[in-house]
Formats: C-alpha cells, structure tokens, sequence
C-alpha cells in the first residue's frame, strides 16, 4: 500500500482530482459554517433576486433571491449523497452477483448473466430517466434509479475477472485444500480483483455525478426548493444570456468534482492495473 501511494502522489493529475474532490466533500461538510447565508436557501427575497455577484452574494442570487454561493455549498451534499449511496448499492448488487456467475458454470451462471445483459441493453441514461419518472421525484427515487441501472456494469467486471482469476495456481492450490466455494471467492478472488473494483468505482462516481445532474435538470431529481446542482441550472434557462452567473456556477461546480473523480480514477488504474505497471516499468 505504501508503494502504491508513493506511485499515486507522483502523479500530479491523480493529486488535482483528489484536492479537488477533497475541496468539494469538506465544503459539503462544512455547509452551514462556510454558507455566508445558510438560513436562505430555501426562501424567497425578491428584493435582490438575480443579482450579479456582489460583496454580500459572492456568486449571486437565483430567481427566488437565495445565495448561489450557499446553496451550491449545501448542493453538494446532496449531489454526494446521492453519489455515494447510489454506487454503494450498485457495487452491493453487482459485485457478488458478477463474482457467483463467474465462480459457477451453468443455466443459473447464463440467467444471472442474461439479466445483467437486459439492463445494458438499454442505454443506461434512458433507463435512469424511465425509473424516475415512473417513481416520482425525490432523492431517494434518483439513488433507486441509478442503483438500477449501474449494478450490471459492475457484474460483468467482476464476472469477467473471476472467469479469468479461478484458474490461476492460487485459486486451484486452495480448492485442494478444502477450502469451500465461499471462502475461495470472498478470501482469495475477491481480493485479487478488488483493484478493478476500486478503479471502475472512482471512474462511475463522476459518472453518476453527472447522471444525476441531468435527472435533476429535466426536473426528476430532488423537488424544489432543494439546492440539487442539475435543477438551478434547468430553472437558470430562462434568465440567460442576462442572468450568466445563475448557471455558470452550478456548472462550474459539477465540472470540478467530476473532472476530479475522472482523474483520481486514471491515477488509481494506472497503480492498480498490474499490466499497466508491467508497461511502464518496460519502459
């Protein structure tokens, strides 16, 4: 682990994407001491609606003449709410439905498999769409449609990694031993594919950062007044080229934390990913 991080912090890319991603959790931590207004998102000031960024509003005031600086602040725990719980729930599914398939041969590994392959036959930001329209919006119905849709990626990394892991020395050395199937897939395969696991994990939370994004802009996220990222920019629409700070930020914001969760990721593949190693080492 100490060679891995001493790898990872050489790379400056993979340092920027976790400072950034660093900034924006503890800004969602810190919310209510950072927020120069955390009493006012959620209310109305017509008085000093869409004003330009000021002394008194760093970035601003929306159509209800709420803080932009704060409710992006408090914004961002909603977006790695969502983030987090949704790809936490998705790796739950997926990884020991992909490890089971790939451990076992038969019609239950082909049916485990077959169903993963109807989800992703279906492009996943239309599934997401479909879900939570159907269920309404709210935050909880977003985490459930992009659980729904995320699982199957996650099972065939792992079914594929296992179908190619079970035959190695070790795998078949502990068969010998008498080591049950269980205890052959969660103590020995298992590890020995957590780095993919890991490296596809940080790479989809940028993803699912954007998906939910664009749930909340076309208005199936978090209902108003909930400070959700997708949805200021979506209600910014009207009020542009005039009002540019009210989608500018918001965009800004969700630019930064994935472009950090992509590079992060990249960093962590080319640690992980022994082949990648074994090529640059070549070098």
């Amino acid at each position: 682990m100490k060679q891995v991080f001493r790898k990872l912090a050489e790379d400056r890319a993979s340092m920027l994407g976790l400072a950034l991603i660093m900034v924006v959790v503890l800004a969602a931590i810190l919310a209510p001491w950072l927020a120069t207004h955390p009493g006012d998102v959620a209310e109305f000031h017509t008085a000093i609606r869409l004003s330009p960024p000021n002394a008194d509003n760093w970035l601003g005031t929306d159509r209800m003449g709420s803080d932009i600086y704060s409710r992006l602040l408090f914004g961002a725990r909603i977006t790695i709410t969502i983030a987090v719980v949704a790809i936490l729930v998705a790796v739950l599914i997926g990884v020991p439905i992909g490890l089971i398939a790939g451990y076992y041969e038969g019609l239950g590994s082909d049916i485990l498999m077959r169903g993963s392959d109807v989800f992703l036959a279906v492009p996943q930001i239309v599934l997401a769409i479909a879900i939570a329209q159907t269920l309404g919006p709210s935050i909880e119905n977003v985490i459930l449609a992009l659980s729904a849709t995320y699982w199957p990626f996650w099972a065939r990394l792992v079914y594929a990694e296992t179908r190619s892991c079970k035959n190695e020395t070790f795998v078949e050395a502990a068969i010998a031993l008498g080591c049950s199937p269980w205890r052959v897939m969660v103590l020995h395969i298992l590890p020995s594919i957590s780095s993919s696991i890991i490296v596809r994990t940080t790479i989809g939370m940028g993803g699912t950062i954007l998906t939910a994004a664009t749930l909340g802009f076309l208005g199936l996220g978090p209902p108003p007044p909930t400070p959700e990222w997708g949805r200021t920019i979506a209600e910014s629409r009207e009020f542009l080229p005039m009002a540019w700070w009210y989608a500018a930020f918001p965009g800004l914001a969700i630019f930064i934390v994935v472009m950090g969760f992509n590079l992060l990721g990249d960093g962590l593949r080319d640690v992980l990913d022994p082949r990648l190693r074994r090529a640059s080492s070549g070098k």
